[in-house]
């Protein structure tokens, strides 16, 4: 009787041990495979990435005096398809989805874009714009100045600057555009709310 409890206990210790490398194991599977140069932008890049699969409702917070308000319509993002090197997001205002935002990884460089598209899912004469992420960046905040390319189709928007921050507490993901170092918008969605899948 003893030697089966003496064995009974040794299999149980054994179960429990394997339990945890397990699991650790499956989590790692999860993450994207590291391509990015900088530690910040990679952490930065995997928090986004266990967004995907999910959708999250937003608002306009703020609106710079004399454009448009977006503050009567319906946000949202879907976190849609993410792999190691890119994670696009639509953007939908209402019925206009016309907006994906794009973190793409780019000769180990963090890019971020704007896909415009018209109706029939033509690229618009304004798409892609964006730029890539600065140095001293944070797992949870990225900073992503107009580029040279966005420079060029955009002149007047070549002092743009998109922040894009995840609350470190992962309940908010926030978008903010810059001109000149003056906000011009900013939009907030709630991370703590997936909307039910359709």
């Amino acid at each position: 009787m003893k030697k089966l409890s003496l064995l009974f206990l040794v299999m149980m210790l054994a179960l429990a041990a394997c339990g945890p490398r397990q699991q650790k194991a499956e989590t790692e599977e999860t993450l994207p495979v590291a391509l990015l140069e900088d530690d910040n932008q990679q952490a930065f890049f995997n928090n986004l990435y266990s967004l995907c699969g999910q959708s999250f409702a937003g608002r306009e917070v703020y609106m710079i005096e004399g454009n448009e308000s977006w503050a009567h319509l319906d946000f949202v993002m879907h976190v849609r398809e993410c792999n190691d090197d890119a994670i696009l997001i639509p953007f939908h205002l209402s019925e206009d989805h016309s907006r994906t935002w794009m973190f793409l990884v780019e000769e180990g460089k963090l890019r971020f874009r704007h896909d415009h598209r018209d109706e029939d899912g033509t690229p618009d004469e304004v798409t892609l714009y964006g730029g890539y992420a600065t140095q001293g960046g944070t797992a949870f905040v990225q900073h992503f100045p107009a580029d040279e390319y966005t420079c060029q189709l955009i002149p007047y928007a070549c002092t743009n600057e998109w922040i894009v921050e995840i609350a470190e507490d992962l309940s908010t993901f926030t978008y903010k555009l810059t001109r000149d170092g003056v906000l011009r918008f900013e939009a907030a969605f709630d991370l703590t709310q997936p909307l039910p899948k359709q």
